[in-house]
């Protein structure tokens, strides 16, 4: 039977807060100290100036300033507040109906917390004071006719009752049977305060947002449907899942598919929304993914829920918005009275819904992506690869869901040895680590493929990859060398047709996000390929598929994927980079030297040039000084002229800048525009620098600077990363003015 809810509280906040950013002055004001006196001092003399016996206001205060000192810092109104805040709390100035006003030195000084102490009575002259009596009570007069205690006894006082305060019982003790399971199991509370309950499993938040997607669909998207549940397999996914499936049932739906144990990567759910089909001929018309990406798993961590559509990509802006909208006034949500599913085991379970039979069935995870890429890639060239004694191998899950496709993908299908595997069994919380397929949260793999300063003498691998919590982004190293996923996307276009049986009769085009270094567009541009630039997020290319422009697709941050699904997919970039190495090395496997990961790069650098990049994270940045940043940037655009003064002034080194905008992108399929999406400026020699604002963080704002440095000269190719890109990153940061904004010195994360 379907009931109706009223979720009250809370509903889904569609909006985190932000907070203030915390001290930044001294860093701020550095390039203005021998000419600007400390921010406290010229708020005094601003009050003084005003003499407003009322006091005056944070703007007539800064019109003040701003009127005395015109050469200001750039987050002047960001320091301001926060000097305004600090001295008020210090009690240096009073705050009175929003007005900020200087303390009456004649008023009386405040009373002291407490009752004051009594005055004492004076000491006639010639008194003899004694000491001072000791703390406590004093003792009791002993009798001297008492027998003497034995010391082996603890001192009783005159109630039989030993002196100071009893010890605590131990919790095992003789706990009374009303006490908590904890309790009497002697567990201890921690120290400190418990903490907070995460909001993703408060009262009615889940609920609120799914009922909020089936508000926003079409009918014939939801009565009859059948809609994928599962997940990266995180904390929470299991009773999340029970919840969606009552849901459901609720609101018409007639069968849902859940993978075993709730695990589905999200590639595979991509597919399984694409290819599976029911005994009865069933279809997928969408999917809750149960998922926060790359992001930490367990109570205290995150999770994730988003809704793909039938294409098995994720759903666009206009179902995303109508989402939005309906969790600011949703009401009440629909759920059926049904037991909890069993979803550890295949098979299928009926139900009597409110709307008619409702069918959930529990199939195999891997069955039908294991199926998907034996149809895309040679498995067999694969294996010979895997089985040759020079070729070593190592992949690493991070405990995420990649690791219930690995096994079968690697071990079953492909012969690698079980012990090439690393974290390949799911877990809840990701075993305590961060689920990020990167040179900094892979330390295992990294550390086993000779990158890291506590790299064994053991020989490396001669390839390596991780992948994320959900599976769909990766990591490719090869011995004592990493591959960025910009050249990464790169290589495999350039090699896809030769390697991959999928590719043979050619590909339609190719595109990555705008941030991703400009290495594809040299491969597009040299095999005469469609080529497209798009805003950063995977539904930009999910059109282009759709629409037949694209084949190979990718993106700066791990993500690399085709036209075979509609998400991105680790296991199949793995599976592309080992079908290049098969390849390359199908003369080689009896005899003769290896062509290893290394050589494929530095060969397609000495065809196609190198693009040195990097990426520098300036993480919770006070809001408003990253707009002013930003604002900054976009008023320099219009003056070239006066750019390359500036950047002629920094360097003398640096190529010209040719172009400046502000990134925008007109969809070639359905004419949709998306504006500000990055500041660009374009360098004649092709280098690029980028700076983009990502909202993804909970606090504050991420400012994103993208520095990339193409060079031609293969003589040239073989530099250092940092040495060859200092030029264009000194441009960068002093073009921006970054330390002068957000008062930082260094950014929080470099990739």
């Amino acid at each position: 039977m379907a009931t109706t809810e009223d979720p009250t509280n809370p509903q889904l906040p569609p909006v985190q807060a932000l907070q203030e950013l915390p001290q930044a002055q001294q860093q701020l004001q550095q390039t203005h100290s021998s000419i600007l006196p400390q921010y406290p001092e010229m708020i005094m003399a601003a009050i003084e100036a005003l003499d407003d016996k009322n006091g005056s206001n944070k703007s007539a205060i800064s019109k003040q300033i701003e009127s005395t000192y015109p050469d200001l810092p750039a987050a002047h109104t960001t320091l301001l507040s926060h000097h305004l805040n600090k001295m008020k709390q210090s009690g240096q100035l009073l705050m009175v109906k929003n007005n900020y006003m200087k303390p009456d030195p004649n008023a009386p000084p405040k009373r002291g917390r407490g009752r004051p102490p009594k005055p004492k009575a004076p000491v006639p002259p010639g008194t003899v004071i004694g000491p001072p009596r000791p703390r406590g009570r004093p003792p009791k007069p002993r009798d001297p006719f008492a027998p003497v205690a034995s010391p082996k006894k603890k001192t009783t006082s005159g109630s039989g009752r030993p002196r100071g305060r009893p010890p605590k019982k131990s919790n095992t003790e003789a706990a009374p049977t009303s006490a908590p399971a904890a309790q009497a199991k002697g567990v201890k509370r921690g120290r400190g305060r418990p903490p907070k309950v995460k909001v993703f499993i408060q009262p009615n938040y889940l609920q609120n947002f799914v009922q909020s997607t089936f508000n926003a669909l079409t009918a014939e998207k939801v009565r009859g449907a059948t809609l994928v549940v599962s997940g990266d397999g995180r904390y929470y996914s299991k009773p999340a899942i029970q919840i969606i499936i009552k849901m459901a049932a609720a609101n018409g739906v007639r069968r849902v598919w859940v993978g075993q144990n709730g695990l589905l990567s999200t590639p595979a759910v991509s597919a399984v929304i694409r290819e599976r089909v029911g005994i009865d001929g069933s279809k997928a018309t969408g999917a809750f993914i149960l998922t926060a990406s790359h992001n930490p798993g367990g109570p205290h961590e995150d999770f994730g829920i988003k809704y793909n559509m039938e294409n098995g990509g994720p759903a666009p802006e206009g179902i995303t918005d109508k989402i939005y909208e309906n969790t600011k006034s949703i009401k009440e949500y629909l759920i059926a009275d049904l037991p909890d599913v069993d979803i550890s085991a295949i098979g299928v379970t009926n139900f009597g819904g409110p709307e008619g039979q409702f069918d959930v069935e529990v199939f195999d995870s891997a069955s039908d992506f294991v199926k998907l890429m034996k149809s895309i890639f040679d498995f067999e060239s694969i294996r010979k690869l895997l089985s040759c004694p020079k070729f070593t191998f190592c992949y690493d899950a991070l405990h995420g869901v990649a690791g219930a496709y690995a096994k079968r993908i690697f071990v079953e299908e492909l012969g690698a040895q079980e012990s090439s595997l690393l974290n390949c069994v799911p877990k809840e919380d990701f075993g305590g680590g961060h689920p990020d397929p990167n040179l900094t949260y892979a330390k295992e793999l990294v550390a086993r493929m000779g990158l890291s300063k506590s790299s064994s003498q053991v020989e490396p691998p001669e390839f390596g990859a991780a992948a994320d919590g959900d599976a769909d982004r990766n990591m490719i190293l090869g011995k004592r060398f990493f591959v960025t996923p910009s050249d990464s996307v790169a290589i495999i276009a350039a090699n896809a047709v030769e390697a991959i049986p999928y590719f043979s009769a050619g590909l339609k085009g190719v595109a990555r996000s705008m941030p991703t270094s400009a290495a594809l567009d040299v491969v597009a541009k040299h095999l005469n390929l469609k080529f497209f630039e798009v805003p950063t997020g995977w539904k930009f290319f999910g059109n282009l598929m759709d629409a037949g422009l694209c084949s190979i697709c990718g993106e700066e941050s791990f993500g690399t994927g085709s036209d075979h699904i509609r998400e991105k997919d680790g296991i199949w970039a793995v599976l592309a980079w080992l079908s290049i190495l098969a390849d390359k090395n199908k003369e080689n496997l009896n005899g003769g030297k290896l062509v290893t990961v290394e050589d494929i790069v530095r060969n397609h650098w000495a065809t196609y040039g190198r693009h040195y990049y990097t990426r520098y994270d300036y993480e919770n940045v006070d809001a408003s000084a990253a707009k002013e940043l930003m604002a900054h940037l976009v008023k320099l655009q219009p003056s070239l002229g006066e750019v390359n003064e500036i950047v002629k002034g920094i360097r003398t080194d640096v190529s010209k800048v040719v172009h400046a905008d502000e990134f925008e992108y007109k969809d070639p399929v359905d004419g949709s525009i998306s504006r500000h999406q990055g500041i660009r400026y374009l360098f004649e020699d092709g280098s690029r620098l980028v700076f983009r604002l990502s909202g993804t963080g909970s606090e504050g704002a991420t400012i994103r600077l993208y520095i990339e440095q193409y060079e031609k000269d293969s003589s040239k190719t073989g530099r250092d990363s940092q040495e060859a890109l200092a030029p264009l990153v000194e441009v960068a940061l002093k073009l921006s003015k970054m330390q002068e904004f957000t008062g930082r010195s260094a950014p929080t994360v470099i990739t």
